[in-house]
């Protein structure tokens, strides 16, 4: 069934008696020519693309849990493309676009707002650091404007201008770049899938790997073993346990990042903002509640909630950012398992394993990569060779030396 003002229309006159499961529940079958582990975000985007744009439908996205139980429910829906490198900035300008098309495409309300993202900056030296990322910017051809105090002063007059410690001289300024309605995304990536014969196996849990002859032939499964002729791993902090079933040892970390929403207020931020002096973010939600984070947790983990630590730590962000914020209830906070890759990029490739790819090491920007990372996956899977916004994103680039420093935020506690 295809959603349309019309088909609302048919069916409340009807009683709403004729809506259909957005998706199947299948069975699983003997074999598949591709079984992705992960019914995140990335692997639902991979599983959608690699039946849209390269016609392999005999695929099985196989999900532990149900649906949107990972990181692409348990994250604060920021997206962007306002990278330096040439490794990164590309990929994600790609990711914006596919973003930008996405609900014509798929078919689904992932209520995409297109807000805009304001990094803020608190010296010269920031100002110089974000001079030449926009300037990066604009010769890839993404927007960026550099604003200077007077202009974020009357976009956001609510800011703490004048703290001596950390005086707001401007900030770099990407209109397109917003948010996006996390769990729909899920929703319609899956939708999207299924209508095209991709298989959606929920409560099926990977359990071991099985190799013949050095080749991944399959996974054994809580609902037994499953043949395949290829294997794409998604499971973002998971990445490591699934690996490691085959042999394999990754260069990433799970840490945990929280995400916190606070009580319903009245329309107070209309875009997203990031403190320059510190690790935060916020933005407002459609029911009025700021939905904010900071930095992960210092320790290694794969439990879905985080310390109050780190909860102290970004309530001192943002009140320093927003003073009001002293006056605002949080509702409720939760986490997820970041795959922390060493130097903060993600990995799109073959492994050293025949049939085994990987797709992990997202750290903290998973959920704004979704589109571009489930289309060059998908092309990796379907032609054996990487896209070409993300040949750099390499797993032996950690052995060659060819780190993408874009940050340097990747899993050392050291660099956070």
């Amino acid at each position: 069934m295809r959603y349309s003002a019309l088909s609302i229309l048919m069916n409340g006159l009807r009683g709403n008696k004729a809506w259909k499961p957005a998706w199947r529940d299948p069975a699983p079958k003997p074999h598949y020519d591709i079984i992705i582990v992960g019914g995140g975000g990335h692997g639902l985007a991979t599983a959608y693309y690699l039946a849209k744009e390269f016609g392999i439908t005999n695929v099985a996205v196989l999900e532990k849990n149900y649906i949107g139980s990972g990181n692409v429910g348990r994250n604060t829906t920021i997206i962007r493309s306002n990278y330096l490198l040439p490794g990164n900035n590309p990929f994600y300008e790609l990711s914006m676009k596919l973003w930008e098309g996405l609900e014509q495409d798929f078919n689904f309300n992932a209520m995409v707002s297109q807000r805009g993202v304001l990094n803020l900056y608190h010296s010269d030296a920031q100002r110089d650091a974000y001079t030449r990322r926009g300037n990066a910017m604009r010769l890839h051809g993404v927007d960026a404007e550099l604003l200077d105090r007077a202009a974020v002063k009357s976009m956001l007059p609510f800011l703490d201008f004048d703290n001596a410690r950390f005086p707001i001289q401007g900030g770099l300024l990407q209109r397109r770049g917003g948010t996006v309605r996390h769990d729909a995304v899920a929703w319609g990536y899956a939708r999207g899938a299924d209508q095209r014969g991709v298989d959606i196996i929920q409560g099926c849990e990977v359990t071991g790997i099985r190799r013949d002859k050095g080749k991944v032939v399959g996974v054994e499964t809580s609902r037994g073993f499953i043949g395949c002729g290829k294997l794409a791993l998604a499971a973002a902090g998971n990445s490591s346990q699934v690996a490691a079933m085959a042999g394999l040892r990754l260069p990433i970390e799970s840490h945990v990042l929280q995400a916190f929403v606070s009580e319903g207020l009245k329309p107070f931020i209309d875009g997203v903002v990031t403190f320059g002096a510190g690790h935060f973010y916020v933005s407002q939600s459609d029911k009025g509640g700021l939905v904010f984070g900071g930095d992960i947790d210092g320790y290694n983990s794969y439990a879905q909630r985080g310390n109050l630590a780190t909860v102290e730590h970004v309530a001192e962000a943002g009140k320093a950012m927003i003073p009001a914020l002293s006056r605002v209830r949080v509702l409720r906070s939760w986490g997820g398992i970041m795959d922390m890759s060493m130097d903060g990029s993600p990995i799109i490739d073959r492994t050293s394993i025949d049939n085994l790819y990987l797709n992990a090491g997202w750290c903290y920007g998973g959920f704004k990569a979704t589109p571009a990372s489930g289309f060059c996956f998908a092309h990796l899977l379907a032609r054996e060779a990487p896209q070409e916004t993300a040949t750099a994103f390499r797993l032996d680039r950690f052995q060659r030396g060819y780190l993408i420093d874009e940050k340097g935020q990747g899993a050392q506690p050291n660099l956070h």
